[in-house]
């Protein structure tokens, strides 16, 4: 499959943007307290262990679809070269 410049830079962004706030949404997480994320006892709540899962996951789709952009731009700038060297 060929992805578009349009695409591929797309979805370079969004795995650079999730990673961006996922990482600060984990740190804010961490130091949450307002009794969400830790109980009166300092363990980690449902409320710590479901949103760090959902901040796992994101990092994971993040990191999948910022390669797939990479993996576009990179194949659209070798296609480049190649046309201006023919």
């Amino acid at each position: 499959m060929r992805l578009s410049r349009a695409a591929s830079w797309f979805l370079l962004a969004f795995g650079v943007w999730s990673w961006f706030i996922w990482v600060s949404f984990v740190r804010n997480l961490w130091k949450d307290g307002s009794g969400l994320a830790f109980d009166a006892a300092g363990d980690p709540t449902a409320y710590f262990w479901v949103h760090l899962l959902l901040a796992v996951a994101s990092f994971l789709l993040g990191t999948a679809v910022g390669v797939i952009g990479l993996r576009g731009v990179r194949a659209l700038r070798r296609e480049s070269r190649t046309e201006a060297g023919a």
